[in-house]
């Protein structure tokens, strides 16, 4: 056990230390069906050979995963960190989301031949790590027991690369520039990668402002990057998107799954519907959601504490795994809440309409609502999406710089509209996916709108609670009026806007370079660049109108039990 260990351990509150000696075997070599070899290292308690194994799968090299697979293997443990192809010495080519789907059974039958092997393990990790893991369960395997999936989701295109339809320009350029750097000698070691983040933050930036996009790699790396071409080459769903979907997976998942993820995180609709899909595939499932950006919850004592509460009861048979099948934290209440689903029973819809003068209203269903007589035909508001100039990114869900942010001098530009509610006269809670309703019309045929619910304090502040993107082409048709009715699904979210606080839905037209921007021409590759002036209808032919989940009767969930992040 080294200092290190032994801080983190005790910070984490970790359970105790079954073995302080640990065994490293490094580079094992792995054959695949086609002949490649990947590598692997192996930690293991000194005094025990045969314990049950973790299995952790990545990408990023194993130099990374050092520090976990120690904390890991001191607790009882075997840990077999496996480089993917074409990574960390593995030979074969790394082709981004779309891996050999002969490389996991290939593992699996390696493992089962090493006389180490316990006969059970588990798997454990984030982002891709996860990813690799519903890869993974493209056949049944009986050794596998359980797995803890934290941010990461089993389908690439709608869940995160196009969702909506508009590429996450600054996260995959971003992820891009990261996988290039690894592939360089010594690039996986962690001063390495801290030397060099912030002239990559730097020259990311930059190149995703650039035209064409397609020429934003080699800004960045010096070279093409053929993974990123291929993601540009596709904007549409299709065969090429087929291979890195994973939904249908569920079955084969093992029989305990704990699925783990944040409300600003990129992969959380990807995590809650897969949630959805295991319970129905009969899986003991457990669901975790904390206040974190991407990856932020994975060293928190509450999620530390879970996964080996999981690891203990899958694989030892001791001890009882998380109570409950759903916690949540939720923002504004400043607490854990304790479900039997999700989203929770008993919900309803909350329309709140978009009124003229930039109000939000609830609609005349509900006391002190809007009415019919209150609106005029034609009411609308406008706004001009210039691309030259596009509307920036303020937080949000993004693997890079995220998160929830003040957005009173974004909410200052001519090209955000908002509109905003009465003083709340007590608490509302949302809990659910918040969607909106968008009556447009638009100049241009290709466009995109952007719905954004924030929480305003009564000192003015506002900060993002959950957005979506929705991408329009010449094949969405509008009526005879020139109107299109398009539905945006924002994020999910758990939220309690206080008594006192208002709701504000932005809404835009881009939000850039999360999201590259909409060139206005129907072709996203070159460096033609249109204006689009946007009319948004919100009378009582059109009411556009944000859908917000809300519990029935004013019921709420249990408060939970635990530490806060």
């Amino acid at each position: 056990m080294t200092v290190l260990t032994r801080i983190l351990g005790r910070s984490l509150g970790l359970p105790p230390v079954r073995t302080p000696r640990v065994r490293v075997a490094r580079d094992l070599g792995i054959p695949m069906a086609d002949g490649v070899r990947v590598l692997a290292d192996r930690y293991h308690p000194a005094d025990d050979e045969h314990v049950p194994l973790v299995l952790i799968r990545t990408p990023y090299g194993r130099a990374s995963m050092g520090l976990m697979a120690r904390l890991i293997a001191e607790r009882g443990y075997q840990v077999l960190v496996v480089s993917l192809r074409g990574t960390g010495g593995s030979g074969g080519r790394f082709t981004g989301w779309n891996l050999e789907s002969a490389d996991g059974p290939a593992l699996i039958a390696w493992l089962r031949e090493q006389d180490w092997f316990h006969g059970a393990f588990a798997t454990w990790g984030a982002s891709f790590l996860g990813y690799a893991q519903w890869e993974l369960a493209g056949a049944p395997v009986p050794e596998w027991k359980a797995a803890l999936v934290q941010d990461a989701p089993a389908e690439v295109y709608a869940t995160f690369m196009y969702r909506g339809g508009a590429f996450a320009l600054h996260d995959w350029l971003g992820w891009a520039e990261q996988m290039h750097a690894l592939a360089r000698p010594g690039g996986d070691s962690l001063l390495a990668g801290l030397l060099r983040l912030p002239g990559a933050r730097r020259r990311v930036r930059s190149a995703a402002g650039r035209l064409p996009v397609t020429a934003a790699d080699r800004a960045v790396t010096g070279e093409s990057v053929d993974f990123f071409q291929d993601w540009l080459a596709h904007p549409e769903p299709g065969e090429f998107w087929d291979r890195s979907d994973h939904r249908d997976h569920a079955a084969n998942m093992p029989p305990v799954v704990h699925l783990a993820g944040g409300w600003q995180d990129i992969f959380l609709p990807g995590t809650i519907d897969r949630y959805a899909a295991l319970r129905e595939a009969g899986k003991q499932v457990r669901l975790l959601v904390g206040p974190w950006t991407h990856g932020g919850g994975v060293m928190t004592r509450g999620y530390q504490r879970e996964a080996f509460a999981v690891l203990d009861h899958a694989l030892r048979g001791a001890g009882s795994p998380p109570s409950g099948s759903v916690r949540v934290f939720v923002p504004g209440a400043d607490r854990w809440e304790d479900h039997p689903e999700w989203p929770p029973v008993g919900q309803e819809t909350a329309r709140w309409r978009l009124r003229p003068g930039g109000r939000l209203e609830p609609d005349g269903s509900a006391p002190g609502g809007a009415g019919p007589d209150d609106d005029a035909p034609g009411d609308s508001s406008r706004f001009r999406y210039d691309p030259a100039d596009p509307t920036p990114a303020v937080g949000g869900p993004r693997m890079y710089g995220g998160g929830v942010r003040d957005n009173r001098s974004l909410e200052a530009r001519p090209d955000v509209l908002t509109f905003t509610g009465p003083e709340l006269p007590d608490d509302l809670d949302v809990h659910g996916t918040v969607a909106a309703e968008i009556h447009l019309r638009s100049s241009l045929s290709h466009t995109d709108v952007l719905a954004r619910l924030c929480d305003v304090a009564p000192n003015g502040r506002s900060v993002n609670v959950c957005d979506g993107i929705l991408r329009l082409t010449a094949q969405d048709e509008p009526d005879a009026d020139g109107v299109r009715a398009v539905r945006i699904d924002l994020w999910p979210t758990a939220y309690r806007f206080r008594r006192g606080h208002r709701l504000r839905l932005q809404v835009s037209g881009g939000a850039h370079p999360r999201y590259d921007r909409n060139l206005g021409t129907g072709d996203q590759l070159g460096t033609e660049a249109v204006a689009v002036d946007q009319e948004i209808l919100h009378d009582a032919a059109r009411p556009s109108a944000v859908l917000l989940p809300v519990p029935a009767d004013g019921r709420r969930g249990v408060p939970g039990t635990g530490p806060l992040p």
